[in-house]
């Protein structure tokens, strides 16, 4: 488990003290950014940044036998959607030697 977050406001006022561009400019392109990642997510496209990784949807197979974790309850879920995340050769060569 990580030991702390990077909130997108940390993000923000560490790309202000790189660059001579408004911490409200920044807010704005980072915001538009990710409606751009989602939006191609939710357009079946995957979006890759090379070094860094790609995110895709890939569709989880629903199981009839499923259980409410708060009641207990058998449950049906659904075929559906999720997001995932696969690291580029760069980020997980950097992150294997984080956690020995």
């Amino acid at each position: 488990m990580p030991d702390s977050k990077l909130t997108k406001a940390e993000i923000v006022e560490r790309i202000a003290e790189q660059v001579d561009v408004s911490k409200k400019d920044i807010h704005s392109i980072i915001d538009s950014f990710f409606a751009e990642v989602k939006s191609a997510l939710l357009a079946d496209k995957a979006v890759e940044f090379r070094g860094f990784g790609t995110f895709e949807i890939r569709t989880r197979k629903g199981r009839k036998h499923a259980r409410n974790p708060k009641t207990g309850e058998q449950v049906t879920v659904q075929n559906h959607g999720v997001v995932v995340f696969r690291p580029g050769k760069e980020l997980k060569e950097a992150s294997w030697s984080l956690r020995k």
